[in-house]
């Protein structure tokens, strides 16, 4: 994620060399180098040239189960602190960090690898417009921004977090169903792949619910309310709506 952060940065005309990034891994500071940002080995090494530079804030990009270590003994220049942990809320990033740092957190997903993503964002109340400004003009490289209240922010990892890989299943589903059906791999997945894309399109621009768009498609005795019936019969639905339950108490789980 923070990859696709640093492309959306440049791509929106962010100077690249105002850009540092910590990584104890060698092939992906190598990798990162590419794009022209300042790579470091060492955590604390960054945050001194960072407060060096007077710079706008840091970004905490690193998975939940090696936070602590990461944040471990760190000294940090008087900044915002956006977080895209997962699951750790602002109360258990205020643990980790010094008393005075005005703290941000936000759950982008993974569309955001092409700039197609919506991200949530709170802020704790140490912070000033001008930080969530700041941290809004980060998170809009990845494309959408909304601003949620903390106590959603783990429906929203259900929901929007998790939600690509509820969709790639249900799309791997629908592909096999082709093939099942007689299809070439190939041409269901070009089928399966466009007719999401044209529904999800059809969904915004025309602003319906999706009942009453899925009712345009729903015949008599036709083909659709044939396979729907099974869908119902399975609970698909209802599993669904576990499902986004389930991440969502996960996330919930990660953050104690």
């Amino acid at each position: 994620m923070a990859t696709a952060m640093i492309k959306g940065l440049l791509q929106q005309g962010y100077p690249a060399q105002e850009i540092l990034v910590s990584d104890p891994d060698p092939e992906r500071r190598e990798s990162l180098a590419e794009f022209g940002v300042l790579t470091f080995t060492d955590n604390q090494e960054m945050l001194w040239e960072l407060r060096r530079r007077e710079g706008e804030g840091v970004v905490l990009a690193v998975k939940p189960q090696v936070i602590k270590e990461a944040l471990a003994g760190l000294t940090f220049p008087l900044l915002p602190v956006l977080s895209i942990v997962a699951g750790y809320s602002l109360a258990a990033l205020a643990r980790l960090l010094p008393a005075e740092m005005r703290i941000l957190r936000a759950m982008p997903n993974t569309p955001a690898l092409v700039g197609a993503g919506i991200t949530a964002l709170t802020a704790s109340v140490k912070c000033g417009v001008e930080d969530q400004k700041w941290a809004e003009k980060v998170l809009g490289s990845l494309g959408k921004v909304v601003i949620v209240p903390e106590s959603l922010m783990n429906a929203v990892t259900g929901l929007s977090g998790s939600g690509p890989g509820f969709v790639y299943f249900m799309l791997e589903a629908l592909i096999d169903g082709g093939v099942l059906a007689g299809l070439p791999r190939p041409l269901a997945r070009e089928l399966a792949v466009q007719t999401a894309a044209g529904s999800i399109k059809m969904l915004q621009e025309l602003k319906e619910h999706p009942a009453e768009l899925r009712d345009m498609v729903t015949s008599p005795g036709g083909t659709t309310i044939a396979g729907l019936v099974q869908l119902e019969a399975a609970g698909v639905s209802g599993q669904v709506m576990k499902a986004v339950l389930a991440a969502a108490e996960k996330a919930a789980e990660i953050g104690e």
